[in-house]
């Protein structure tokens, strides 16, 4: 949506201009019938995001999933491939568009036990700081507001090969894992590019996804690094036109 602004400089001159705002609304995600989650999201690509977001989540594949435009927000409606999964437990209160985790109670659900990464990528330094050169042109939604964060696929030469955008980082992420579900992609040696800070649950989503190299524009947390280690995935932060950091297995 576009408001209007008044731009104040330091030397107190103003300017009335119209800006596009990124949209952000709540989100409701039922799963087989029970309210799961209440999700902070820009409302674009919803069914990637639910498709994601239950991978992510360990609640296996979803097989369908509607979009309900309600008065409040939107609910999106999920049918799971096997119908006798259990929900062992609900986000009690409506998370933010920058937290995935403000809802689990239990500290050891937090932070459960991640799978080994099985596959390697194939890219190079190079290929890493080529797509990160090349992310901003794939940002459509960013580049018409200065509000969204981007999670891309990228080949192992650095080829970007699909983006997904969002208010929320977490969100970003799960839409690009959602979209290559239902599009049929794997990592085939590549990697994942994000535009965000690295958090632990950007490196566990990205384990889950069995994703074989992370690369973020931003610094990774402690608690990212050390997680990621300990499941086999390869890291690089702060990755700049001048450098990048990667981290020792």
């Amino acid at each position: 949506m576009d408001m209007w602004f008044d731009r104040v400089t330091p030397d107190g001159s103003e300017t009335r201009l119209q800006r596009s705002l990124i949209p952000e609304v709540p989100v409701a995600i039922e799963i087989n019938g029970l309210g799961y989650a209440v999700m902070m999201a820009t409302p674009t690509d919803l069914e990637d995001f639910a498709t994601g977001f239950v991978a992510a989540e360990r609640l296996g594949a979803a097989v369908e999933v509607e979009s309900h435009q309600a008065e409040q927000g939107v609910v999106l409606r999920v049918t799971l491939a096997d119908p006798s999964t259990v929900i062992e437990r609900v986000r009690h209160r409506t998370t933010d568009s920058s937290c995935g985790l403000c809802g689990i109670d239990n500290l050891e659900a937090a932070l459960r036990p991640l799978p080994k990464i099985e596959d390697d990528s194939a890219a190079t330094s190079a290929a890493i700081f080529r797509a990160a050169e090349a992310l901003r042109d794939h940002q459509p939604l960013n580049r018409e507001t200065g509000a969204a964060h981007a999670a891309a696929l990228c080949s192992a030469e650095g080829e970007i090969r699909l983006v997904r955008e969002d208010v929320g980082r977490h969100n970003a992420f799960d839409k690009l894992v959602g979209a290559m579900a239902r599009q049929g992609l794997g990592w085939d040696g590549g990697f994942a590019l994000i535009s965000a800070r690295c958090s632990f649950e950007l490196v566990e989503k990205a384990v889950l996804a069995g994703c074989p190299l992370l690369a973020a524009i931003s610094a990774p947390t402690a608690l990212a690094a050390e997680r990621a280690r300990e499941a086999g995935l390869r890291l690089a932060a702060l990755v700049r036109p001048d450098a990048m950091l990667r981290l020792v297995p």
